[in-house]
C-alpha cells in the first residue's frame, strides 16, 4: 500500500527527505511543514512541494509523519502524530532526553502505530555487507571525525557525531552496559567539539569511540575484533574487510599465510572482501520503514533503539 507521507522540517536534511519520498514508489509524498515560513515558501517555491502553514494540519493530510526537525521539537511533534493515530519516522536523536523518547514508546506501543528512529548507518552498504560476520565482538574501535560546520554545534559531538557508533555498537553486542567512562572537550562551540568514550559490558566486550567535529580529515570507520576474526567497516568510503583465521592445513600451500603461536598451534589467515552494494542508505531506511508499516512487522530501527542509544549518550555526555 502507497503510504501518504509528510514532513516536518525543511532544512539540510529535512529537504533530502523531501526529494526522496517524492521519488519513492512506496510512499505519496503530501508536502511538508517548517516552523520558518520564509524558508518553507522559498522551498514550495523552487521543488513545488506542498507547504502546509501548521503542523496539525500537515498530520492531518498524512499516514506518515516525517521527523526532522531540530531535536528540541521531537518529542512534541511526536506527541501530535501519535494523538492523531499517525505512525512516525523520527531523526536522530530520538528526543531531547530519555524520559521523553520513554514517552513516546509507551504513546506509540499504547497506539499501536509503528515507529523508526533515523539512525542510518544501519543500512550504510558497507556494514550491511559485514553484518552476519559480526558475531560476539569482544573489542570495538570507532572513529568519526569532521570538518567543523556551525550547523549541529547546538548539541554536544556525541549527540551529533558519535550516537551513530553508539546505536551500531549496540545492536551488535547482545550484552547489558556495565560501565561507561568518557572525556570531552569544548574547543569552538559552548558544548564538546571532541569526545572519547570507553563502553564496558557485562560480557566483558569493551567499546572505545571516538568523535570530533573540528577535524582537518573526515573519517567514519569502525573495527571488530573477534574471536578468529577482525573485521573493519569504512562507513565513509562504503569499504569493508574481514579477516578471519582458521586451523592450519597439514600441508599448507606456498601462498598460505600461516601463524603459529607460543602453545604450537598453528592458524591461517585468509582475507574476504565483501562485495558492497551500491544504494541510497536514507532511501533504504525511509523504505524499510514502509516495509514494517505495510507488513506489521518491527522496523530495522525501533524506537527502543533509539532510546537506548540516547540513554548511553546522556551517560557519556554526564561524564564529562
Amino acid at each position: 500500500m502507497t503510504l501518504k507521507a509528510g514532513v516536518l522540517g525543511a532544512g539540510h536534511l529535512g529537504k533530502i527527505h523531501l526529494r526522496l519520498l517524492k521519488q519513492s514508489d512506496k510512499f505519496d509524498l503530501v508536502g511538508f511543514y517548517d516552523a520558518d515560513e520564509t524558508n518553507g515558501k522559498k522551498v514550495e517555491a523552487e521543488f513545488g512541494y506542498k507547504f502546509f502553514n501548521s503542523v496539525d494540519a500537515l498530520i492531518d493530510a498524512v499516514d506518515v509523519v516525517d521527523i526532522v526537525t531540530p531535536t528540541l521539537s521531537h518529542y512534541d511533534c511526536a506527541k501530535k502524530a501519535i494523538a492523531k493515530g499517525k505512525h512516525i519516522f523520527i531523526e536522530k536523536p530520538i528526543t531531547n532526553t530519555v524520559e521523553e523518547a520513554e514517552h513516546i514508546r509507551e504513546l506509540l506501543a499504547e497506539n499501536n502505530l509503528r515507529g523508526q528512529v533515523g539512525h542510518v548507518e544501519r543500512f550504510n552498504p558497507a556494514y550491511l555487507a559485514v553484518k552476519d560476520d559480526i558475531n560476539s565482538p569482544m573489542f570495538i574501535e570507532t572513529h568519526r571525525l569532521a570538518e567543523f560546520n556551525p550547523r549541529g554545534t547546538d548539541v554536544p559531538v556525541v549527540l551529533d557525531l558519535m550516537i551513530h557508533d553508539i546505536d551500531i555498537i549496540l545492536s551488535v553486542v547482545k550484552s547489558k552496559v556495565k560501565s561507561i567512562s568518557a572525556s570531552g572537550v569544548a574547543v569552538i562551540s559552548s558544548s564538546p567539539d571532541i569526545a572519547n568514550a570507553r563502553i564496558e559490558f557485562e560480557n566483558g566486550c569493551v567499546a572505545n569511540l571516538t568523535a570530533s567535529r573540528i577535524s582537518l580529515k573526515k573519517m567514519r570507520k569502525a573495527r571488530f575484533f573477534q574471536k578468529d576474526a577482525y573485521i573493519s567497516v569504512d562507513f565513509l568510503d562504503k569499504k569493508c574487510e574481514v579477516v578471519k583465521m582458521k586451523d592450519a592445513p597439514e600441508s599448507p600451500g606456498d601462498f598460505d599465510m600461516v601463524l603459529q603461536n607460543a602453545e604450537g598451534e598453528k592458524k591461517q589467515i585468509y582475507f574476504d572482501n565483501p562485495h558492497v552494494e551500491n544504494n541510497n542508505s536514507i532511501l533504504d531506511e525511509l523504505e524499510a520503514f514502509a516495509h514494517a508499516i505495510n507488513t506489521n512487522s518491527s522496523p530495522v530501527v525501533t524506537l527502543h533503539d533509539g532510546t537506548e542509544a540516547l540513554r548511553v549518550a546522556t551517560q557519556i555526555i554526564n561524564c564529562f
